[in-house]
């Protein structure tokens, strides 16, 4: 069956009398791939008869196959949101009917309907994705990608080498007209550059189970709030070289289309919650290239959608994109930043904030001495921990993996916020000593402020990492601090003033 083969399926599904009960009207949205068609309390997608060089829908089988590909794959992040298939029957008498006896003509995945001002790229637009909702989206992301299959037959230096050739090959149908044929020439060649200095690394996670059956196609116009909870969905069922990427990859496109948009703060949010759920450290070191392929595919897909005359607007997001792919392979130098304060001195909101500002996109890693305490218990970060969590023995193993930590982003490229208490003189001293060691500029910025701000900020905080109370903070106050040689900062007052003075010292 063609595309015009399918003219009375569609015409069936956008009649309201199709459904039961009936809704009141039906609304349609078409892709290049499926059309979709939201009555009532429920969506209907059809795959439309096309075939294209990454996908196949050109028969009844094969969108059969798609179709149970597809609600498979999706329940395993929205069971509640895929429901079920039907079939779209042909009676004897000839009429074309949803499910009910007859020959079957092809294949529907039901949905439940959500709200479309709930997807997330809506959501951005209007300013309303806090840091808590993008920490629950950071949280799905990492648990998919936990309990994705390992597929080691794909992936690796092979598949981004075929993911580049695919997206020079998709330039060139836009040079000239489009894509300046320099800058498109540029971005191929310092990918392939990154490309041959990453494939020992790339071929090591391919080995190492990095590579994985995830989303595929993980930008915000697939992420939806549904049921109060991030959900994604439309994950890639008709191509495994798509889907079964290296996990960071997959999180790429996401930290692209925020950064994209504008959203740094927010890229930087849910970069850092990943991290923190899942510790791939190692795997920055591939970020540039990674993000930079995101943006070139995203830049063919608009230049395809402009040449096609239905968005004269994706001429614009098309070159943008080009752009930002250009400049994602030219990555700042990375450095390290310590943020030290006690309890309640705002140092890791501050070190949160300045993050986005500092190096490679999407910014530096924060790595957090109460997260990694979290993390060797073996319990999220918010778990508050029993007393035997904060035994010298444990503190000390705490302070040496940070200390590693901050070792390893570093190595991989990624710029850095060190974010503990550094009480002792030592422990400060070594956070120069790694920077000289690693041959980084290093910063140093001691926040601190009247007792009673901070026993009032350690009293109100909620999911929070740090389980100090207030009681810890009058404990902390008798210490001997030895001599602060760094940037001393007064954090008593608003958040937005020690924002302001710590770029200031820091030059952003």
């Amino acid at each position: 069956m063609s595309i015009d083969g399918q003219q009375a399926v569609l015409a069936l599904l956008a009649d309201p009398a199709s459904y039961d009960p009936p809704p009141s009207r039906v609304e349609r949205i078409d892709t290049h791939i499926s059309s979709v068609f939201l009555a009532g309390e429920r969506a209907f997608k059809l795959k439309r008869a096309v075939r294209l060089p990454f996908l196949d829908f050109s028969t009844l089988c094969l969108r059969e196959q798609a179709c149970r590909r597809e609600l498979a794959i999706n329940r395993r992040t929205a069971p509640d949101l895929y429901e079920a298939l039907l079939p779209i029957t042909r009676a004897a008498d000839g009429v074309l009917r949803l499910g009910g006896e007859g020959t079957v003509e092809d294949w529907l995945v039901v949905m439940r309907r959500f709200r479309q001002e709930d997807l997330f790229d809506r959501l951005a637009l209007r300013g309303a994705l806090d840091r808590p909702l993008l920490s629950d989206l950071a949280d799905a992301v990492a648990a998919l990608h936990d309990s994705a299959e390992p597929r080691p037959d794909w992936g690796g230096a092979d598949g981004l080498r075929h993911t580049i050739d695919t997206n020079a090959a998709c330039f060139a149908l836009d040079i000239p007209g489009l894509f300046d044929p320099v800058l498109a020439g540029e971005v191929t060649e310092h990918s392939l550059d990154w490309l041959i200095r990453l494939a020992p690394l790339l071929e090591e996670r391919r080995r190492s189970g990095w590579v994985r059956h995830v989303h595929g196609d993980l930008h915000l116009g697939n992420i939806c709030l549904f049921q109060g909870r991030p959900t994604l969905f439309d994950a890639i069922e008709f191509n495994e070289t798509f889907a079964c990427v290296d996990s960071l990859y997959d999180l790429s496109f996401l930290l692209m289309d925020l950064h994209a948009r504008g959203l740094t703060q927010e890229a930087s949010w849910v970069f850092n919650r990943y991290q923190e759920r899942r510790d791939d450290l190692e795997g920055m070191a591939a970020l540039p290239l990674f993000l930079s392929l995101r943006a070139a595919i995203r830049a063919h897909v608009a230049a395809a959608t402009a040449r096609a005359g239905a968005d004269p607007a994706q001429r614009d997001k098309a070159m943008a994109h080009l752009h930002l792919a250009r400049r994602y392979l030219s990555p700042a130098e990375p450095r390290l930043l310590a943020v030290g304060g006690l309890s309640g001195s705002g140092k890791s909101r501050l070190g949160r904030d300045l993050a986005p500002l500092l190096g490679a996109a999407p910014g530096a890693v924060v790595i957090r001495t109460d997260v990694i305490r979290k993390r060797l218990m073996g319990v999220a970060p918010e778990t508050r921990l029993p007393p035997e969590g904060y035994s010298p023995e444990m503190t000390q193993r705490t302070y040496e993996t940070f200390l590693n930590d901050c070792q390893r982003a570093l190595a991989a490229g990624q710029a850095v916020v060190a974010d503990a208490v550094f009480a002792r003189e030592d422990q400060r001293r070594a956070m120069a000593e790694l920077a000289e060691h690693m041959r980084v500029p290093f910063d140093g910025l001691w926040l601190q402020a009247s007792p009673e701000a901070m026993r009032e900020r350690v009293a109100k905080r909620v999911k929070n990492a740090s389980d100090a109370t207030p009681e810890v903070l009058d404990q902390q106050l008798t210490y001997d601090l030895g001599n602060i040689t760094w940037t001393q900062i007064d954090s008593s007052g608003l958040k937005e003033e020690t924002f302001r003075s710590a770029r200031l010292h820091l030059g952003l």
